[in-house]
């Protein structure tokens, strides 16, 4: 631990920002590290945007702070592992809506963080529920939608914000892909569109090898299909029937591809087939309507896949009526009461998306050396009557009126 400057004589922090260059003392009746017990009367010690050290508060006595903050719990910073906050807006009117571009059934290369507005009114929303960092990108509802960014929400700008530029693609088999009167009209079409894509840059791939000058034509679809391919890049295939699993299964093993599943409704059904393929879950939102290709989706879920070791997160998802983004906290919760453990809860919003993501070294868990992110609760954080009093993202405050 850094030895503290001694500036000023603790006190508590009622409201405001906080500059990344201090040193903050985090005081909780309970903090959780998710990656160690819980820890009462603790603290968590931050410098410069960063954690420093967590442990209980009597390892600061003596000790001084540039601020202090006192709260009844603190958790890391919500990850929501799959989401369109920043692309979808609040009205639901044309003007606001930028997730999806239906002229053409593969767009692989439009980029999210070119759409993606730090200033909607929904990020700043997520981030009164808890929630610090958002993989976030364009909606299921074509075969090849386009690309997905991770970003944090603190509304600073995109250069700010912006924790990965591309991380994955998004793409959808079942009834979301097909067009009416347009192609894929039906299921097989769909998945010989992405097999022959796949295809087509497998042999890219081979003449580009072949060449001395592998970036000599640049074309921004087949390259990113190209990084498809090659498993650069992951799927990320929203499918909720099983049979559309299974599509998604097959083409991973035959091109050797790097899948995602989301929504994945019936995985409930496919526990040693999904486990086999070992294929990580940004699973549906627990209270999504089941109807539809979600008529089978089940509370009992979550647990199931947890109980199995399949790498599994909460996501908020898309949904196409108002507000278009769910509350993530709220989400894990309704699984606990199904089976679901509270710290496999609090492990499915936290660092287990932030596994999957590949970001677990800065967000996720509080721990020494991560990414200063924190959420402070006036209570259990999955009890309806608690409030999320603020949260903290690089060190800076974003203090509130509680939600």
């Amino acid at each position: 631990m850094k030895i503290f400057r001694t500036l000023a004589p603790l006190f508590v922090l009622v409201i405001g920002s906080i500059t990344s260059a201090e040193t903050i003392f985090v005081f909780g009746e309970e903090i959780h590290p998710v990656t160690q017990p819980v820890i009462r009367n603790g603290v968590v010690v931050v410098e410069d945007g960063t954690i420093q050290a967590v442990g209980p508060a009597s390892m600061v006595r003596g000790q001084e702070a540039d601020r202090v903050i006192r709260t009844t719990v603190v958790v890391p910073g919500f990850v929501d592992a799959r989401a369109t906050v920043g692309l979808t807006g609040q009205f639901n009117h044309e003007h606001d809506q930028d997730h999806l571009d239906t002229s053409e059934a593969m767009q692989p290369e439009l980029r999210a963080i070119d759409a993606y507005n730090w200033k909607e009114r929904l990020v700043e929303w997520v981030r009164g529920f808890g929630v610090t960092t958002v993989h976030t990108g364009h909606s299921p509802g074509e075969l090849i939608s386009g690309q997905t960014c991770i970003v944090k929400t603190a509304g600073r700008g995109l250069q700010d914000d912006l924790v990965q530029t591309c991380w994955g693609v998004s793409a959808t088999l079942g009834e979301g892909a097909q067009r009416s009167g347009s192609s894929p009209g039906n299921r097989s079409k769909a998945v010989a569109m992405l097999r022959q894509a796949m295809i087509a840059a497998e042999e890219r791939l081979k003449k580009r090898a072949d060449t001395e000058e592998p970036n000599l034509f640049r074309n921004l679809r087949e390259e990113m299909l190209e990084d498809i391919a090659s498993g650069e890049r992951p799927l990320i295939v929203h499918a909720d029937r099983a049979f559309d699993i299974s599509a998604a299964l097959r083409l991973k093993e035959e091109f050797g591809l790097d899948v995602v599943l989301e929504s994945a409704a019936e995985a409930h059904g496919m526990i040693e087939a999904i486990k086999e393929a070992n294929v990580p879950i940004f699973l549906h939102p627990t209270m999504a309507r089941g109807s539809g290709e979600k008529l089978n989706a089940s509370f009992t879920t979550a647990a199931k896949l947890r109980e199995a070791g399949i790498p599994v997160a909460f996501s908020t998802g898309y949904e196409a009526y108002v507000p278009k983004v769910r509350v993530l906290v709220f989400e894990a919760a309704m699984a606990i009461p199904y089976g679901l453990s509270r710290e496999d809860a609090l492990a499915m919003i936290t660092i287990e998306p932030a596994k999957i993501l590949g970001i677990s070294g800065r967000v996720g868990s509080i721990e020494p050396g991560k990414d200063a992110d924190l959420a402070f609760f006036d209570g259990d954080p999955f009890e309806w009557v608690t409030h999320c009093e603020g949260v903290m993202i690089d060190g800076q405050r974003f203090a509130q009126e509680p939600r």
